[in-house]
């Protein structure tokens, strides 16, 4: 269930971004990227501010190219909410299938 959540999810963000470029380098955007991983950041997954679009370079090859990718949260959206994006980031959260039945219905 997680799986498909993640794909919905994914696709949202890369339609939601698609005219504004990779989110690191202004690149065309091709997938969604996390600037907390969700493995090790599992209450930000589907945060929407968390997830932005980037371009393949960046987010594979580059590893998120974190650097640009702050800076890129920053003009997006102001410092104050990437700073509580940070303050969040670790907290740990185990999805429930109610939740991710939410995530599907919500992104689809």
């Amino acid at each position: 269930m997680i799986k498909k959540a993640q794909i919905v999810f994914n696709k949202f963000i890369r339609e939601r971004d698609k005219d504004k470029g990779c989110i690191s380098c202004g690149s065309q955007v091709t997938q969604a990227g996390h600037f907390y991983s969700q493995g090790h950041h599992s209450a930000l997954r589907f945060n929407e501010i968390n997830v932005n679009g980037q371009c393949i370079r960046c987010n594979c090859f580059l590893h998120g190219n974190l650097l640009n990718y702050r800076s890129g949260l920053i003009k997006r959206y102001g410092e104050q909410k990437v700073i509580l994006l940070e303050v969040g980031k670790n907290k740990v959260k185990k999805w429930s299938r109610l939740e991710l039945q939410e995530i599907i219905k919500m992104y689809a």
